[in-house]
């Protein structure tokens, strides 16, 4: 009898059920943390006045919090597709989650960084190319939003696509997703300040959400071989030719 086999079952299933007792208390302690913005603008989601759903940055976060059943549902659909086309298990929910995780996670923070300003289309776009200039100038709550602009997608892009699985390659994933984004503020005239250290700080956001993921997208993409079981059948003898 294989004992490490038969207590590999019980550690996994504890681990499990310990993440997600993580993951709630930390969801808990967001939504206690943010409950004030949220009570005032769920009023105003509730009674159909949409710019204060998604005009504001109070109201999306309401939003994104209102859809995440809707994300849960969406991830155990594909994950019930992908394993009854013969998918495995693990591997369906990996994937299904890093897809739904990638989009719900990241198109809020885009959605609230490609918020008009209050002189957009009136004063022209404004660069900002030298470093650390403004970094001083965030302060905590601007530099922990830019960090969680592209978190979502450098934490599960990795575990998705196996050309993203380097945290090299994410963190230049990142850096180029910012880049857009940033050149989109100047084009479309936004009111808003095209800064290098946007860039900087969202490209280390992704790059660290990596990190964390990492345990997950390397055992996807490394898989390591099984070895091979020695034989004690005899091997059979070839007559010469």
């Amino acid at each position: 009898m294989n004992h490490s086999a038969s207590l590999s079952a019980p550690s996994r299933r504890t681990r499990r059920i310990v993440l997600l007792g993580l993951a709630l208390l930390g969801l808990g302690s967001a939504l206690f943390v943010v409950r004030r913005p949220l009570m005032m603008s769920a009023p105003m989601c509730l009674a159909g006045r949409w710019h204060g759903c998604f005009g504001t940055f109070n109201g999306v976060v309401f939003m994104t919090l209102v859809a995440l059943p809707l994300a849960v549902l969406v991830v155990w659909a594909l994950a019930r597709r992908r394993r009854a086309a013969g998918a495995s298990g693990t591997s369906a929910w990996r994937m299904s989650l890093a897809e739904v995780g990638m989009v719900h996670g990241t198109v809020p923070f885009l959605w609230m960084t490609m918020m008009p300003g209050a002189a957009a289309g009136i004063v022209p776009g404004r660069v900002s190319l030298v470093p650390v200039r403004d970094l001083l100038t965030m302060g905590p709550v601007g530099i922990v939003g830019n960090l969680l602009v592209f978190a979502a997608l450098g934490f599960f892009a990795p575990m998705r696509f196996a050309a993203l699985a380097s945290v090299p390659r994410i963190l230049a994933f990142g850096a180029g997703c910012s880049v857009l984004v940033e050149t989109a503020q100047y084009v479309l005239r936004l009111d808003r300040v095209s800064s290098v250290d946007d860039v900087l700080v969202n490209a280390a956001g992704a790059a660290l959400a990596a990190l964390a993921s990492r345990r997950w997208w390397r055992t996807s993409v490394e898989a390591p071989e099984a070895p091979e079981e020695p034989s004690d059948r005899p091997r059979p003898v070839t007559a010469p030719a």
